[in-house]
């Protein structure tokens, strides 16, 4: 507290009413400043709301991240579904033919196939997207 440092017996008090208006000054300033950091302390709804926007900032950040994921896996089924197809051709191109070949010799149609892994990449990044909302 103010002036507990001070004996009551103590005449270093104001020497006149200027200096008495000074330190009442003082005095009132660095009661203000309590009060303020007091009230600071107790304003729950304040920081509720200070914090809100903290955790929306953070969940913004969030988003954009998961978006951004989101986005990278999507182009790399893109491009595996690609390099797949792209194998695929090539397979059924060769003289043996490999898988795509089927018991009597005849080629296979690889359209399904591409087809079955292109619904799987969706499926990957349709679930990941639900993963994400369900946990938001």
């Amino acid at each position: 507290m103010i002036g507990r440092s001070r004996r009551i017996g103590d005449r270093s008090g104001a020497k006149g009413p200027d200096e008495l208006r000074r330190q009442l000054g003082r005095t009132r300033t660095q009661l203000g400043r309590t009060v303020a950091q007091l009230i600071d302390r107790t304003d729950v709804r304040g920081r509720t709301a200070a914090r809100a926007a903290d955790l929306r900032d953070k969940a913004g950040a969030m988003t954009v991240q998961l978006r951004a994921s989101a986005a990278h896996a999507g182009h790399s089924v893109q491009d595996r579904a690609a390099h797949t197809g792209y194998a695929v051709n090539h397979a059924a191109s060769s003289p043996r033919g490999g898988a795509l070949r089927d018991m009597g010799g005849r080629l296979r149609r690889p359209a399904p196939l591409l087809a079955a892994l292109g619904a799987l990449g969706a499926a990957v990044v349709a679930a990941g997207v639900a993963r994400y909302r369900r946990h938001r």
